[in-house]
C-alpha cells in the first residue's frame, strides 16, 4: 500500500502513520532499527529495493531523505511525503520524504519526530557523501554512518579523504565488497604448508576503491610489501582483478577472469574454479546492518593500512 502526503509535515507524516497501523494492523513491533537513506530526488528508487530486499532481514523503518541535487535556499519549501508499507515496502515501513527549498536545509529535523524510540539509527549515503560523514546533520544521530567510494568522483581520492575524516561508526561499501575475498584468502593461509607470505601484487579496475582496500588489509595483516595495480587487464573488466602472493615454495593466485568465478591456482595443487561474484547493493547493506557496532579492523586498514601500502609503477600510471 501506498499513501501520498503531497505539500505536508511530519507531524501529518506520524498521524498517517498512526492510522495506517490502526486500520490496516501495520505495527512497528519487532523492527530492530531505523535505517535512514539520503539521497537526492529521482534517485531513489534503487537504494530503497535494496533496502526492501534487506529488510526481509533485518525488520526495519526506513526514512528516505530525498533533495534537490542543486539545493535553493530562497523561497518557501515543501515537504511531499509518501509511506509505503506491506507488498511496497519488504518487511519494513517506507518513508520518502521529497523536501524543496528551505525545508531541505533542516534534515535532521526533518527525520527527528519518525524515528523508531530506543532503536539504533543507521545513515546510508548511496551517492554523493558529506565532507565528513560523523559531523553532517543525519551523522550526527546515527550509531553508523555507512558511505560508498564508488559512488564518488574520485574513489581513490575519497578513500584517502575517508581516512583523514574516520570517526568509529564510518564504514563504507568499498570495504564491504571485500568480505568474499578476504574470508577466501584467510583460508588458503589457513592450509598447509603455512609458510610466510614474502610479497603480494593486488591487480583492480582503476574506479575500483575495493582494490585499494584490499591491498592496504593485506599490507596491514601480513607485514610484507604490497603493491597495487590498478591498470585495466581487460575491456569492460571491473572491480578487482586478482591477488598475487609469493612464499617460498611458489606463487598462490586468486584471479577473477571472468564474472563472477575466480581461478585458486597453488603450488602442488590442482586449480580450483570459485563462486566468486560481485555483490549487490542489497548483500553490501544486508551484511553492514547485521552489526550495530564499530568496524574496528576497517578503522585500522583506512587509518593505517592505506598509508603503509607501495605503489607500483603500473599502479601510478593507470590512475593519473
Amino acid at each position: 500500500m501506498i499513501v501520498d502526503l503531497p505539500d505536508t509535515t511530519t507531524s501529518n507524516i506520524s498521524k498517517a502513520l498512526v492510522k495506517i497501523r490502526e486500520e490496516g494492523g501495520a505495527v512497528a513491533l519487532g523492527r530492530v532499527l531505523t535505517l535512514i537513506i539520503a539521497t537526492h530526488l529521482g534517485q531513489e528508487e534503487e537504494a530503497i529495493e535494496a533496502a526492501n530486499d534487506a529488510s526481509r532481514e533485518h525488520p526495519m523503518r526506513v526514512i528516505v531523505v530525498s533533495t534537490e541535487e542543486e539545493r535553493s535556499h530562497t523561497g518557501s519549501g515543501r515537504l511531499d511525503a509518501q509511506i509505503r508499507v506491506g507488498g511496497d515496502a519488504g518487511a519494513s515501513e517506507v518513508i520518502v520524504l521529497r523536501a524543496y527549498g528551505e525545508t531541505a536545509s533542516d534534515e535532521e529535523g526533518l527525520v527527528t519526530g519518525l524515528l523508531l524510540p530506543d532503536a539504533p539509527v543507521v545513515v546510508w549515503w548511496p551517492g554523493i557523501a558529506p565532507a565528513k560523514a560523523s559531523a553532517s546533520p543525519l551523522g550526527r544521530i546515527a550509531t553508523i554512518r555507512i558511505t560508498d567510494a564508488s559512488a564518488q568522483p574520485n574513489p581513490q581520492e575519497a578513500l584517502f579523504h575517508l581516512a583523514d575524516t574516520y570517526a568509529p561508526g564510518d564504514t563504507d561499501f568499498a570495504w564491504t565488497r571485500l568480505t568474499l575475498w578476504r574470508a577466501q584468502l584467510a583460508a588458503v593461509l589457513d592450509q598447509p604448508p603455512y609458510e610466510p607470505i614474502t610479497a603480494v601484487e593486488v591487480a583492480g579496475a582503476a574506479d575500483s576503491p575495493s582494490t585499494l582496500l584490499l591491498a592496504a588489509w593485506l599490507r596491514l595483516q601480513l607485514q610484507v610489501p604490497v603493491q597495487y595495480d590498478l591498470a585495466s587487464r581487460a575491456i569492460g573488466s571491473g572491480g578487482i582483478h586478482g591477488v598475487r602472493m609469493e612464499r617460498a615454495s611458489g606463487t598462490i593466485e586468486l584471479e577473477r577472469e571472468v564474472p563472477n568465478v575466480a581461478r585458486l591456482s597453488q603450488p602442488g595443487q590442482p586449480t580450483h574454479d570459485l563462486s566468486l561474484p560481485r555483490r549487490s547493493l542489497r548483500d553490501c547493506l544486508a551484511e553492514e546492518l547485521r552489526r550495530l557496532d564499530p568496524d574496528d579492523l576497517y578503522g585500522e586498514v583506512i587509518t593505517k593500512g592505506l598509508g603503509l601500502l607501495e605503489t607500483s609503477d603500473e599502479g601510478v600510471g593507470a590512475t593519473a
